[in-house]
């Protein structure tokens, strides 16, 4: 469960990462925390699944590399095992379930398109599916920031009927 305190260090996180010798530190100042506790608290939060990633967005293809946009049409009593292959290749960023006919829309980023290619092919042999594979054409940038302190509760608090 995502705690208010939670919420607030992925607020503070998501879109402005501090660039100095010590980030950590200078976001638990900002929280009135200790440098080791935001540490501690991300390696929970990953840990824990609530975080998938945390690092950095990059311009791939300014360095030589690609994303690639992928999706697959799993079979349903197949999902979560498909998934779990799926997120287990390193080169897997993001995974999404989807209600469409392609239920798993995921994003490979490799150092370069040959890269790509072969974790898409990879993949495609290990889950047995066709992986139909959606190269980038043209980039937009469209910042989305869905704040996180809105959906935690306050302790005692509930929400839904």
């Amino acid at each position: 469960m995502l705690t208010p305190e939670d919420a607030r260090l992925i607020d503070r996180l998501h879109g402005g990462f501090p660039l100095v010798d010590r980030p950590f530190a200078a976001v638990g100042a900002e929280l009135g925390w200790s440098e080791e506790r935001v540490i501690e608290r991300l390696h929970q939060l990953l840990a824990q699944g609530v975080l998938t990633r945390f690092g950095p967005l990059f311009q791939i293809e300014r360095a030589g590399g690609q994303f690639v946009l992928a999706a697959i049409a799993v079979p349903e009593e197949r999902f979560d095992a498909v998934n779990a292959v799926v997120n287990s290749f390193p080169e897997v960023a993001h995974n999404y379930r989807r209600t469409h006919a392609l239920n798993m829309w995921f994003v490979v980023a490799a150092e370069s398109p040959a890269q790509a290619d072969s974790a898409l092919a990879r993949i495609e042999e290990a889950i047995g599916l066709p992986v139909l594979a959606f190269p980038k054409e043209q980039e937009y940038f469209v910042e989305l920031r869905l704040p996180a302190l809105a959906t935690a509760a306050a302790p005692g608090e509930h929400h839904g009927a």
